[in-house]
């Protein structure tokens, strides 16, 4: 017969946290959120981590390249949504990779030969307002000089005016040798007031620009979250239909993980598209998802990275009533954050785990990670800034921005689906909606991170580690989620004077 399970599926809302002793260190300064995104040996460095425990859902809706600078910024990440064109997915990774915080590869370039009508041309394609001039109008050729916009305000000067007459020839360019660091190229932007800062190697070939906005988003992005080449880290999502497709595409453009997005992890299909990863290329992926042990044991044996937790949860999501599938999302993670450590007494290695949907108020993130997960993904949140992909409108007297699921039918994201092909996919597993407009990201991030380390200090933890190994988590009833809000007052309404 099926087997039971008899504990009720629980959510974030049926849990608090009690306070542990507030130590003199627990101070808000003092809380790191630094955590693992990859799998990694005990007493290990992992190869790839979070500065804040934050990525963005596999989302047509969400995650673009725009929201992937924005978040890698503040120190999370994005996995930028595979239900698109091989082709379009691969140019929004290498859009985003090319938002380099230090050394950069110039990507605009002509000799001096062309035209002001061709930089024109190419500040109308790219954006760019530096144009690097060398000998074969490549990235890597040798420096002859540079171009920025104040080199030609006159608009009186004919378009067909070779680049050699306006300039800044290479013997009046300051420049970097090769293997100057950062600071000492930016040491040399100040002293010599330059918006940037070619490096060039002996035989004055051009190798980088690092560009004076650069230095000041360093200092206005503290969290940022950089590869070894000082780009942003980038993460993409896949399919286990066209991954032989999809995976050399994305890899090639500078991808820094994948993620597979499925409504049901616990498949086969996922242990194949795993399996040629791990046989093909260098490259992290975690899977998923899943709701329990078994769940994550299977796709651990199958070699992923990391395991997304939860089906069903999501604020768009209706699989559950579709189709009666799913879990609570605490008692998923709960479950599985408990399988995860077991596996690692047992063998030494550590596998993060991913909380994926669920997430209603700011404190469920607290109580996530308390319960194990190492980071949590989001679509609803992230959907409500500035930086997502999709129209702000008003609707009535409030602006709302558009959000809908990989599952409906607007989305169109067969792909995720392991139980058939596009033919079979009859009926939707998420809807399509507003979400209130809530303006930029890292001013409702700062909210929300203030949050979660405040908490954390309540609980006697300064770190994801210590919060997992002291929280105490403790079960409400209805009537106390009524006493843990505003009750039995008169709320003043917005605009009223309190004289």
């Amino acid at each position: 017969m099926a087997k039971f399970y008899t504990e009720p599926s629980r959510t974030f809302s049926e849990y608090l946290l009690i306070p542990n002793l507030t130590r003199r260190d627990c101070t808000t300064e003092r809380v790191s959120l630094r955590t693992p995104i990859v799998k990694h040996g005990r007493g290990e460095q992992p190869r790839l981590a979070l500065n804040i425990p934050f990525s963005s859902a596999v989302m047509q809706s969400v995650s673009d390249d725009v929201m992937a600078v924005a978040l890698a910024r503040s120190g999370g990440i994005s996995f930028i949504f595979g239900s698109q064109s091989v082709a379009e997915q691969a140019r929004m990774v290498g859009k985003a990779k090319a938002f380099k915080a230090g050394f950069v590869v110039s990507r605009s370039n002509l000799t001096p030969d062309h035209t002001l009508a061709d930089v024109r041309a190419l500040k109308a394609s790219t954006g760019h307002s530096t144009v690097a001039i060398t000998d074969d109008g490549t990235p890597r050729g040798k420096l002859l000089g540079i171009v920025t916009s104040r080199d030609y305000r006159d608009s009186r000067d004919p378009a067909d005016k070779p680049i050699r007459a306006f300039m800044t020839p290479y013997a009046s360019l300051v420049c970097g040798r090769s293997g100057i660091s950062l600071p000492e190229a930016n040491d040399l932007i100040w002293e010599h007031k330059l918006n940037v800062l070619p490096i060039v190697d002996e035989t004055q070939r051009l190798e980088h620009l690092v560009f004076r906005k650069d230095y000041d988003a360093h200092k206005e992005y503290p969290l940022q979250l950089l590869d070894a080449n000082k780009s942003y880290v980038v993460g993409a999502g896949i399919n286990t239909r066209d991954y032989k497709e999809r995976v050399p595409a994305l890899v090639a453009a500078g991808a820094d993980i994948l993620v597979i997005d499925a409504s049901d992890g616990y498949s086969e299909w996922q242990r194949d598209t795993i399996e040629y990863i791990k046989s093909n290329f260098d490259i992290p992926v975690g899977a998923g998802n899943i709701v329990d042990r078994e769940g994550f044991r299977y796709l651990v044996a199958a070699g992923a990275d990391f395991v997304k937790v939860g089906i069903g949860g999501g604020s768009i999501c209706i699989t559950r009533e579709q189709k009666g599938i799913g879990r609570g999302q605490a008692s998923a993670l709960i479950e599985v954050a408990e399988e995860r450590d077991r596996y690692y007494e047992e063998t030494g290695i550590y596998v993060p785990l991913c909380s994926d949907g669920g997430i209603v108020h700011d404190y469920h993130i607290t109580l996530a990670l308390a319960m194990g997960a190492d980071f949590v993904m989001m679509g609803r949140y992230f959907a409500r800034f500035d930086e997502s992909p999709t129209r702000k409108l008003k609707v009535g007297n409030n602006f709302v921005k558009e959000f809908w699921g990989e599952g409906s039918n607007r989305a169109r994201n067969w792909q995720r689906y392991d139980s058939g092909g596009k033919e079979n996919l009859l009926f939707e597993e998420g809807v399509d909606s507003y979400v209130p407009y809530a303006g930029g990201l890292q001013e409702n991030l700062d909210k929300t991170l203030g949050k979660i380390k405040s908490t954390m200090c309540n609980c006697g933890s300064i770190s994801i580690p210590e919060l997992q190994r002291e929280a105490r988590i403790t079960l409400v009833s209805a009537t106390s989620l009524v006493e843990g809000g505003a009750h039995d007052v008169m709320i003043k309404e917005t605009g009223l004077s309190g004289d």
